[in-house]
């Protein structure tokens, strides 16, 4: 007799199988644009939090229960196109290779494309450019305080 957790386990075997294949197969190529896609958005918007004095987004997400929807907001309408494609390109893939659609993989591979790249780079990019302008405000202020 076959037990459920048996059942999880072959179906978690098989997902993560059939996700580790994906980099070496057709359109392998969305593994590095699209990752870097949500990079590139992450570092505009955590600019944009640093010079609007905003806290690191991932931290702020987390501690501030009152703009959490507002903050979930912002952040899907930066990456919904990166994550939307990186959804329908796993769902061609799974049409090719596996033959059939497969949701929580789609949403498993979307997610590890576009949104924890974005989630991971956008509030350290507000810290460190928030660094980069404290210095450089004291180094300024002390040039001045000099001549």
């Amino acid at each position: 007799m076959v037990t459920d957790g048996e059942v999880m386990d072959d179906w978690l075997n098989r997902v993560w199988q059939e996700v580790a294949e994906r980099p070496s197969g057709p359109l392998a190529m969305r593994f590095y644009l699209q990752p870097t896609m949500a990079a590139i958005l992450a570092v505009r918007d955590g600019l944009k939090d640093a010079r609007a004095g905003k806290p690191p987004y991932f931290w702020e997400l987390f501690s501030n229960p009152g703009y959490r929807r507002e903050l979930m907001q912002d952040g899907w309408k930066s990456i919904r196109k990166v994550f939307i494609l990186a959804a329908i390109l796993d769902i061609v893939y799974q049409l090719i290779v596996l033959r059939g659609i497969r949701p929580l993989e789609t949403l498993l591979v979307a997610s590890m494309l576009a949104i924890f790249p974005y989630l991971l780079l956008r509030g350290p990019i507000n810290r460190i450019a928030r660094n980069v302008r404290k210095h450089r405000d004291t180094k300024t202020e002390r040039h001045r305080r000099r001549a």
